[in-house]
């Protein structure tokens, strides 16, 4: 993705269509994002702006520039420090479609549930769990190559560890625009959610399992990333609380492509049906839109339907989702 200062891009012009589907003048446009994202730390916007979109589309773009974190909650627990503590000590963990307890006991029997010997993430004299308890521990463990030293670790990082007044700036198409195949969401992500928390892609569970290590997400389904701060890698209940409930259930964000994102379940506990692969569908009365996959999923979304836009912690920038991103 390349970025361009607000500067030397000019803001779009005034008609704009809704992201919830209904054509209107910009000015109820946001109103309407104001509302939505009533429960989020809003910096600034949201905004109109002009966009290019990973496929190449010039359209028009919300602009909205949060803090990540939620307001309603305090984030956390994530990795018990004992064998004997209980779930309330401790986050969950997502595997096989199920989520799991990441409690003590999870820890002890990480050998037996993932049958690997190599695992050995407590003091078995002491029953003391290796947790990365400081900033350094962090930033070593947290990234794809893990330093040696922090393998057999559960490993978490914690919101103070983030810079002062660290914001995330989401660009989002107000119109979709949509794609002849799913694409991935690796570079974009799923969306954000009504709180202003990003609605993250799969979490790389290989890789952190590959470096005998465990990051457990709260039971929110976030954990933190000290380059993008808080972020859900599942929708529970913490986000379905947040907003009312239509006949379809309860809308918990918007993706990457602009359109809507509704909770797992329907109002009534059912399960939408005729789902694509993106895990989206049109349905009475509703445009296309998605449904976040199951807790223990690992995928809120299962791909992208539609052009998507940028997210950055550049405020003052927009994006070109269609340039080639660099190489790590």
């Amino acid at each position: 993705m390349k970025f361009c200062k607000f500067s030397s891009c000019g803001l779009a012009g005034i008609s704009v269509a809704m992201v919830l589907g209904v054509q209107a003048h910009a000015q109820i446009t946001v109103k309407e994002l104001q509302t939505f994202f009533a429960p989020a730390q809003i910096v600034s916007g949201p905004d109109i702006v002009d966009c290019t979109l990973s496929g190449g589309s010039e359209t028009t773009c919300f602009s909205i520039t949060v803090i990540a974190e939620p307001s309603s909650y305090t984030p956390g627990p994530w990795c018990p420090t004992n064998i004997s503590d209980g779930p309330g000590k401790s986050g969950i963990w997502l595997e096989g479609g199920e989520a799991y307890s990441a409690d003590g006991a999870f820890m002890q029997n990480m050998s037996t549930f993932y049958e690997d010997d190599k695992w050995q993430l407590f003091d078995q004299s002491t029953g003391k769990i290796n947790v990365t308890d400081s900033l350094e521990a962090c930033l070593a463990a947290a990234r794809p190559d893990v330093d040696p030293a922090y393998q057999n670790h559960c490993v978490q990082c914690l919101m103070e560890y983030m810079p002062d007044g660290a914001t995330q700036t989401y660009v989002i198409p107000v119109e979709p625009q949509p794609l002849m195949r799913g694409r991935s969401l690796s570079f974009a992500g799923a969306g954000i959610a009504s709180n202003g928390v990003s609605l993250a892609a799969a979490a790389p569970t290989d890789a952190i399992l590959g470096a005998y290590t465990i990051a457990p997400f709260d039971t929110c389904g976030g954990h933190v990333n000290v380059h993008a701060g808080y972020h859900y890698h599942a929708v529970t209940d913490c986000l379905t609380e947040l907003s009312s409930a239509s006949q379809h259930g309860v809308q918990i964000g918007i993706a990457m492509d602009g359109y809507r994102i509704f909770a797992h379940n329907l109002t009534d506990g059912s399960l939408p049906t005729k789902l694509d692969r993106c895990n989206g569908h049109e349905a009475e009365g509703l445009n296309y839109h998605y449904h976040a996959g199951a807790v223990g999923s690992n995928a809120i979304l299962g791909c992208m339907s539609a052009e998507y836009g940028c997210a950055s912690n550049d405020p003052t920038a927009v994006c070109d989702a269609s340039a080639r991103p660099p190489r790590p």
